[in-house]
């Protein structure tokens, strides 16, 4: 199981939880946080014991985006983790799920700021779930940035485009509630359930058949930009095979025999 300094992994039953464990700065990014981010997804998807994964931040926070301080000083936390960074210049993308698309769900459990660099990652999330006082917003614009991790393309195709470039436009804050009311997160729990309520959810779909899950979030994704008619053709050809497997016979014979299925990704 991987793991960096800034980033703790821990398996829940078949749930792979990722924490940004950068507390004392909020969780902002930092070269461990981002390495082992990405491992953690590779991990998961490598892994096929593992059905979700919850990505939550510690100490009361997700994530407050780029650490600004060592920006501004011309460097960034682990200097051992460069020659990732020279491998795969991509990484940091790949981390903030901007160029990388893990193939078993995701599940963001968000508590405190979730704030500029947070709300990026948070948009490559599949479920999204909110402390009653987490707080959302891209700030880019307020120090003189560009929010380049995706918002400008992937938030006005997630949420109504009036409320995505009032989000871009005036870097102002979002409550949680209003988070929720504009569809950027799914639920509001109460200030720290946002990490039982996302493993909860977990459970759900870790008792659900991993390969037609896996083929669902890849169908919701992939026909995302095609016509109706062409993304309807995609489902099929999608669907189709998941009705041939071990798991699908084994999911109605479970069902009539009134018992728990057993998926053996077959």
């Amino acid at each position: 199981m991987g793991g960096t300094e800034h980033l703790t992994v821990q398996r829940e039953g078949a749930t792979l939880v990722l924490t940004l464990n950068r507390p004392e700065a909020k969780n902002a990014l930092s070269l461990p946080l981002l390495v082992g981010l990405y491992d953690g997804w590779l991990e998961a998807d490598a892994d096929d014991r593992i059905r979700s994964i919850v990505l939550t931040g510690a100490g009361g926070d997700f994530c407050a985006g780029m650490d600004l301080k060592a920006l501004a000083g011309g460097s960034m936390d682990g200097d051992r983790y460069r020659d990732r960074m020279k491998a795969d210049p991509d990484l940091h993308w790949k981390a903030m799920l901007r160029h990388h698309r893990p193939r078993k769900p995701v599940i963001a459990a968000v508590e405190g700021y979730c704030v500029a660099g947070g709300t990026e990652i948070l948009q490559g999330t599949d479920i999204r779930i909110a402390g009653e006082s987490a707080t959302f917003g891209l700030f880019e614009v307020k120090r003189g940035l560009f929010p380049i991790g995706g918002s400008t393309v992937r938030l006005p195709r997630q949420i109504p485009r009036t409320h995505a470039l009032e989000m871009l436009l005036t870097g102002r804050p979002y409550s949680a509630a209003e988070a929720a009311a504009i569809g950027l997160v799914g639920r509001v729990v109460p200030d720290g359930g946002a990490l039982d309520a996302a493993l909860e959810v977990a459970e759900q779909i870790n008792a659900c058949g991993p390969l037609a899950v896996e083929a669902v979030k890849a169908s919701v994704y992939d026909t995302a930009e095609l016509t109706e008619t062409e993304g309807l053709e995609s489902e099929l050809e999608r669907g189709w095979p998941v009705f041939a497997t071990a798991d699908a016979k084994e999911g109605a014979k479970a069902f009539a025999e009134k018992r728990p299925p057993v998926y053996r990704r077959a």
